[in-house]
């Protein structure tokens, strides 16, 4: 994993950015996929690969629920850029009820956050 700043954004044709590129190689031969919230997406592989693959994804996981460092509170993610992640209390959001502000750091590279599977799934 290279340094946070030497992450390229992967931008859809309307410039919302879906995720980075990773950089395993100096010459950008190996990279990984990474989603807005910097986890891992699937293995390294090819640049051209690894941006398609972001492009395919899109932004949605951000509209799911989250649990944090394996709780059992439903988290939105409320706010997300570079000055961190601002989650909040997913059923107060949607009802649109005032709720805590719950703020870790940006990328999520320990893994903190971790996607709600929706019962059934």
């Amino acid at each position: 994993m290279s340094d946070v700043a030497d992450w390229v954004a992967v931008r859809r044709s309307d410039a919302e950015t879906v995720g980075y590129l990773d950089p395993l190689t100096p010459d950008f031969d190996r990279v990984q996929a990474r989603s807005l919230l910097g986890h891992a997406v699937g293995e390294a592989q090819s640049y051209v690969d690894a941006e398609e693959l972001l492009l395919d994804r899109g932004i949605g996981e951000l509209a799911d629920s989250w649990h944090l460092d394996g709780g059992e509170q439903a988290l939105s993610i409320a706010e997300l850029s570079p000055h961190g992640i601002v989650l909040r209390d997913a059923l107060l959001s949607k009802a649109l009820l005032p709720t805590e502000d719950i703020r870790i750091p940006w990328p999520d590279l320990d893994g903190r956050l971790s996607r709600t599977r929706p019962v059934g799934e």
